[in-house]
């Protein structure tokens, strides 16, 4: 999700579901971003440095040899995936329409096997009816790490913050009422870009209703957190001294 403070949002009357799941579940109200604009908080979220990146160009003007999240999981035997709202065909390289590659992380990384994974893994989102996640998702056969990304209206970043909470609301209550979630496997990470503090909603059923995380967090304590929860050893950059939300979590 893109663009927005946390009072922003949790607290907004025209985002219900949001502040629904938040006491429901948990949100950490001191989440900061680590860089500006979206593509350097992308890429540290999911590699645990900005890589001297500081603006939103392309895949052509960066491209990453260096380690990542989605490699990390692809080396542990597993499969990692990106569903990505409105992009026309699979690892698209350039925005098209409410389609921003700036918000798809895997299509900037090239070291390794990360071309042809992304080629494979990097899929356009589809709807709750039907698409590569929902699919996914109904017959059990999700990845053990998917990264879903909103267009440019349901992000927030062209369109209200309650047009961000009708997407949320459609794809985390689809999530939710999964067997897979019921069966204890999932946790779902809502997080925001920036500005700081950004909202962000962790959902999972092992989470204490209400829980409120106080101390301060950003996108290297959510990376470790993600790597602890996959178990994969070793961190990347700055995950490494990152705090995990783990134990505040009860993930």
């Amino acid at each position: 999700m893109e663009n927005h403070r946390y009072g922003d949002v949790l607290g907004n009357e025209h985002a219900p579901f949001e502040a629904r799941f938040a006491a429901a579940c948990a949100t950490a109200t001191d989440y900061h971003d680590v860089g500006s604009p979206s593509l350097p908080n992308y890429i540290a979220a999911t590699s645990g440095d900005v890589q001297g990146i500081h603006d939103d160009a392309g895949p052509a003007a960066h491209p990453l040899t260096v380690d990542n999240l989605f490699r990390q999981v692809r080396a542990s035997g597993r499969d990692a995936r990106s569903y990505e709202e409105a992009m026309p065909k699979p690892c698209a390289l350039e925005p098209s329409g409410r389609y921003a590659v700036k918000h798809n992380p895997a299509a900037y990384y090239t070291g390794g096997d990360d071309r042809a994974a992304c080629a494979r893994d990097d899929l356009p989102l589809g709807t709750v009816e039907s698409g590569p996640f929902a699919d996914a998702l109904r017959d059990g056969t999700l990845p053990a790490f998917a990264f879903i990304t909103p267009d440019l209206c349901n992000d927030t970043h062209d369109c209200p913050v309650s047009a961000g909470d009708a997407f949320v609301e459609q794809w985390v209550s689809l999530i939710v009422s999964s067997p897979v979630y019921r069966a204890g496997r999932t946790a779902v990470f809502v997080v925001w870009d920036e500005d700081t503090p950004m909202p962000n909603l962790f959902v999972a059923p092992s989470v204490r209703p209400g829980t409120r995380v106080t101390g301060p967090t950003d996108h290297y304590g959510l990376l470790r957190t993600t790597e602890e929860l996959l178990g994969i050893p070793g961190f990347l950059g700055a995950a490494a001294q990152a705090t995990s939300l783990r134990a505040d979590l009860h993930l």
